[in-house]
């Protein structure tokens, strides 16, 4: 590795802790309008939130490799959106299904993904990366240039160490929070939240932060999620016998609409003319016995046809 790709990869390094600290500020401002009080956001202990950071340099990187192919505005938007949504789904999910808790939640957005994403933040994200790329980017870059090469790399390194030892304290944090949920007896996602929320204000200020972080997380056992998907295949079944009673509805609506254009005169007319053809059948010496069964059946059908029509009249 030269000297160049190390002092990029430097660069990367200060632009994930850059806008991490600018992600965990602007959480912090829209919780504080929120709630009117200071929350410090995030699953680590310092003032950053490192899905910012990731984002951001993901966009970066990838409009660097396709800049060959392709360099526009709307190319920048595309990568930001699509990115950044899988980035937030993949992260919401990983968490889910490691710490049986969901950490935010769009399910009453509209236009959202399994609650884990919605178009709104998407297209923030499309906006908000291409707003980095081209105008706040450069500036960054020509800032990173101006600190010597020795102190870029010792404050890269400060940068990692201090990071990867708050993700190791947190993650011990939030090892608790999964046991604790597991071995939750609740029934529901509030009761959890309840009980889990009294048992980390009870422990350290590192515990309490977690439940002051985020005081809307939804808890879910395994035995909440099942039930929960036993109830989503109950409520899709009565959908669909809803949908096919309401077809059966419309069926019977059609046809005794049907029924009602002909009238019951109209219909022994076409039984008499059936008749007369089956007396004419029979009368022939090489009769055509597929004819005359055919025939029959007609005569049937036209003869149930009237009584269903005699009965409508009767029930109307």
């Amino acid at each position: 590795m030269d000297n160049l790709s190390l002092q990029h990869i430097c660069y990367l390094v200060l632009l994930f802790f850059v806008f991490s600290v600018l992600g965990w500020c602007m959480e912090v401002l829209l919780k504080y309008i929120q709630y009117h009080r200071f929350i410090n956001r995030g699953f680590l202990i310092g003032p950053y939130c490192p899905i910012y950071g990731s984002g951001i340099v993901f966009i970066t990187v990838m409009v660097s490799i396709l800049s060959g192919m392709e360099s526009s505005v709307g190319t920048t938007f595309s990568i930001s959106f699509i990115g950044c949504g899988i980035l937030e789904y993949a992260v919401s999910y990983y968490l889910e299904k490691r710490f049986h808790a969901r950490w935010w939640d769009y399910s009453t957005k509209p236009m959202n993904l399994h609650g884990r994403i919605w178009i709104g933040n998407l297209i923030l994200f499309g906006i908000g990366g291409t707003l980095v790329i081209e105008v706040i980017n450069p500036i960054m870059y020509s800032l990173f240039a101006l600190i010597p090469e020795r102190s870029l790399y010792l404050l890269t390194c400060i940068i990692i160490l201090t990071m990867s030892a708050d993700y190791l304290t947190s993650h011990f944090v939030m090892k608790f929070v999964k046991s604790s949920v597991e071995s939750s007896e609740a029934d529901n996602t509030e009761s959890i939240s309840k009980e889990i929320k009294l048992l980390m204000h009870n422990k350290s200020i590192l515990y309490r932060r977690i439940a002051d972080a985020y005081p809307d997380v939804i808890y879910r056992t395994d035995r909440i999620n099942k039930r929960m998907r036993e109830i989503k295949a109950e409520i899709e079944r009565i959908q669909q016998e809803t949908a096919d009673n309401l077809d059966r509805i419309k069926q019977d609506a059609t046809y005794n609409f049907e029924l009602m254009k002909v009238t019951p005169s109209q219909i022994q007319e076409e039984i008499i003319d059936k008749q007369d053809q089956l007396i004419l059948q029979l009368k022939e010496d090489n009769a055509d016995e597929k004819a005359i069964e055919e025939l029959q059946i007609e005569i049937q059908e036209k003869k149930q046809y009237l009584e269903e029509r005699k009965n409508l009249y009767r029930i109307r």
